[in-house]
């Protein structure tokens, strides 16, 4: 076992998009646990939209990163020293213990996982954060109805494509926008959507029109923007807008761009509604199980898309923004 602890700190906040001057690399030594706590060797880092949100010393459901501190993410990886009643050595364990090959914890905020059920990047994705995010923003703010028209936009990430899986399973009619080509085979040859717009090929409002002839019955937004200023014209009645995250607007040096087209929710009675996954933590066991049973019987469809060596985080974090992801991205520690 390797001594030295390699970590990224954020060393300043960026203005627009993330740059090497946001961060500081350091290689420490691994530090020594104290009673009640346990040291993980974190083995993959969850790589998520997100994270940009943290950076700003803003007021949010969650407090900003701090100047020095290791950079917050999701991590899953193993025990291998514990003082810690709950949690003993060769346990593997979920959390959110940052940008980092090893992390010292109390025990907050971990759970238990087990790689014999799924390989451990699906506790950082389909049966993670990402995960809990898709399923509870559906199914609990979206309320989708077998028969109507669901919309989900950066449908081929975590959220969006496990969103589109559930909705087809409860009976709906899905269109996801994506960019690109190959994105959009994807969504309707291996994970079953009825019809895709291409956002970098095509005329989303235009395409709308022909994808969903009988209107938007629910919307899941990832991007924000101006494709959701393009959906609002097309909801029907009572139609509900699931907020979910605007990766569109996250780096932006000017005032987030909002809606011009809000009226829409008046004359329609309908519902924009925003979905924080920390609100339903309860909740997830019950989610985590029936996701599994879903991917167990082939009616979820699961990618991944892996990223190895810790020293790449700054460059694959943003592959999220420059929409080079394809499912969800992961950052396998150890190369």
């Amino acid at each position: 076992m390797t001594t030295i602890n390699k970590q990224w700190r954020l060393k300043t906040r960026p203005v627009g998009a993330p740059s090497a001057e946001t961060w500081d690399y350091t290689e420490t030594e691994i530090p020594t646990i104290t009673d009640g706590q346990l040291l993980i060797k974190i083995d993959y880092i969850s790589i998520d939209p997100a994270m940009r949100g943290w950076l700003n010393d803003a007021k949010s459901y969650i407090k900003p990163v701090q100047i020095g501190d290791v950079k917050r993410a999701g991590t899953v990886g193993e025990v291998i020293e514990s003082k810690h009643e709950k949690f003993a050595v060769g346990d593997y364990v979920a959390g959110h213990d940052g940008v980092q090959s090893y992390a010292v914890s109390d025990g907050t905020g971990l759970h238990k996982v087990d790689p014999n059920l799924a390989p451990l990047p699906y506790y950082l994705g389909v049966l993670g954060m990402p995960g809990m995010t898709g399923y509870f923003g559906l199914l609990k703010t979206g309320q989708p109805k077998a028969g109507e028209t669901v919309v989900v936009s950066g449908a081929a990430g975590a959220v969006g494509s496990l969103v589109g899986q559930i909705a087809k399973i409860k009976g709906c009619r899905v269109v996801g926008i994506a960019g690109g080509s190959e994105k959009c085979k994807f969504l309707v040859d291996e994970l079953g959507f009825d019809a895709t717009i291409d956002y970098k090929n095509e005329n989303v409002k235009k395409a709308l029109k022909q994808t969903c002839p009988n209107g938007v019955d629910v919307y899941f937004d990832n991007v924000g923007g101006d494709i959701l200023n393009d959906v609002l014209t097309q909801i029907n009645l009572h139609a509900r807008i699931v907020i979910c995250g605007a990766i569109s607007q996250y780096n932006n040096t000017e005032a987030v761009k909002g809606p011009s087209n809000y009226l829409s929710l008046l004359v329609n009675r309908a519902r924009m509604e925003g979905i924080v996954v920390f609100d339903n933590i309860k909740e997830y066991p019950i989610a985590m199980k029936e996701i599994a049973g879903w991917i167990q019987s082939g009616d979820i469809k699961v990618k991944d898309h892996l990223f190895k060596g810790i020293e790449t985080f700054p460059d694959t974090l943003m592959m999220l923004f420059n929409g080079e992801n394809f499912g969800k991205l992961v950052l396998k520690v150890e190369e």
